[in-house]
């Protein structure tokens, strides 16, 4: 059975291979990479340098599908996949290192996993996914600041004082935003259900 990613790529056709999917591919690359440089090595620089990696390309691939007009499906599926799995691997690498309690790392990806639980019901109205809000596109970018800055954080210098000071700034409003957002979603599925009748459904 195909997944989901590659019958969109299918009906993308030549779409996608662009600039901006390409970009997006890198970025998925470099989860793994990032979580091997927090719990290997523990080489915080090299991490640093992904996460703003990360951070340059989810804004190029944006402007870049708009600027060569390479729009396409795939990449409107890729690039919150790579979003969610960035923050699954930060927060999981930092609760692993002790840089940020538990309860941190289970919160966002718990939003997460509810907002996965309506796909079933999305697919019931012909659609896979909602177009994301721009409160998730704000939530992400706090959650992107607050990570760097808690991983400088983890000292005691007074450099890292005040970096944890601002990383926690960010993060507490990445997650009510994350939440938030998530809880916009809901209701967006909710009123669809009521507004939009059930399609059959398609074997094959």
């Amino acid at each position: 059975m195909r997944t989901a990613v590659a019958d969109e790529a299918a009906r993308d056709g030549v779409r996608v291979w662009t600039v901006p999917n390409a970009l997006s591919f890198l970025r998925l690359l470099g989860v793994p990479l990032f979580l091997w440089l927090v719990l290997g090595p523990q080489a915080d620089g090299w991490a640093l340098a992904v996460l703003a990696a990360s951070g340059v390309t989810d804004y190029l691939d944006g402007y870049l599908a708009r600027r060569l007009h390479q729009t396409s499906r795939l990449g409107e599926v890729l690039d919150p996949v790579a979003d969610r799995l960035y923050i699954l691997a930060v927060v999981i690498g930092l609760a692993l290192r002790s840089v940020v309690p538990w309860w941190f790392a289970v919160v966002l990806p718990l939003r997460d996993l509810l907002l996965w639980g309506l796909v079933p019901l999305l697919r019931t109205r012909g659609y896979s996914a909602l177009p994301v809000h721009f409160l998730g596109k704000a939530a992400t970018f706090n959650l992107l600041y607050a990570f760097p800055l808690l991983l400088l954080g983890d000292g005691t210098s007074a450099a890292a004082t005040l970096a944890k000071v601002f990383g926690w700034a960010f993060a507490g409003w990445g997650i009510g935003l994350y939440w938030w957002a998530g809880i916009l979603y809901a209701y967006q599925v909710y009123k669809l259900l009521k507004t939009t009748e059930r399609r059959a459904a398609v074997h094959g």
